[in-house]
């Protein structure tokens, strides 16, 4: 179904609610996430991120399974890099986890997801969606907005270097498919957005490994939501991870 077909069935309002409520789960981030893990077998490795830790919780329990023991788990859906309401941002699930405990050795976490997709799903207030009619060519402004969102994760890695975590794997982005959110035209910008996070690990001053799932994640390991990994796509972002965490714990 087409946007503008969806336009007509909907107010904008109440277009609105539906997608943000969707792509975050419901409208309470917290209410669409397994519970955070604030206690665990080893509270010096920690988890942060949005609904592709949160909504399942399958990567996470993955790990588990292989380290055997578990990790704490801070992550929400819905939770963006900068601000939002759907959420605790990322920074704020970091400095609840170091409330908590600030002994925290390796920190996994992914960051930005949501930044850009709820405004394309919306009004695409960047011009993050590429059209067919662009022939693949991603808009200045919306190079432009990641390019800001880049500069936010670094000042964030800096930061948690600063407080002395030891290391972090940064989980990127795969591919959207067709589905209920309509975020399908986002491959420039994943593209995009995820080599500036591979340089935000990089230019950091922390200890941060990048992980880039978008040749291993296919259609078949995403729900029917176009965004969120099915019970294979955990799986598959458990094994890219694990080899880098095995020798950190």
């Amino acid at each position: 179904m087409s946007r503008s077909s969806l336009t007509g069935s909907f107010t904008r309002g109440a277009l609105t609610a539906v997608l943000v409520s969707a792509i975050s789960g419901c409208s309470l981030g917290m209410l669409a996430s397994v519970p955070w893990i604030r206690d665990a077998d080893r509270n010096d490795v920690v988890v942060i991120g949005d609904s592709i830790w949160a909504l399942s919780g399958e990567i996470q329990a993955n790990l588990h399974v292989y380290a055997g023991e578990t990790f704490r788990n801070y992550a929400v859906s819905g939770a963006q890099l900068i601000g939002g309401s759907l959420a605790p941002p990322i920074p704020d699930q970091y400095e609840i986890a170091r409330s908590d405990d600030p002994n925290i050795q390796v920190l996994l976490l992914d960051a930005a997801g949501n930044d850009i997709p709820i405004p394309a799903v919306l009004l695409d207030p960047y011009d993050c969606l590429t059209q067919w009619y662009e022939f693949g060519h991603r808009s200045r402004s919306c190079k432009s907005f990641i390019d800001d969102l880049y500069v936010d994760g670094v000042d964030l890695l800096n930061q948690i270097h600063s407080d002395g975590v030891g290391s972090a794997i940064f989980l990127g982005y795969y591919y959207t498919k067709n589905g209920l959110l309509l975020v399908d035209d986002l491959k420039e910008a994943i593209d995009y957005g995820d080599a500036r996070l591979a340089q935000a690990c990089q230019f950091s001053a922390l200890d941060c490994t990048f992980v880039d799932p978008r040749s291993t994640i296919r259609d078949s390991d995403i729900i029917i939501d176009g965004v969120h990994p099915a019970s294979s796509g955990s799986r598959k972002l458990a094994n890219l991870i694990w080899p880098v965490l095995a020798p950190k714990l």
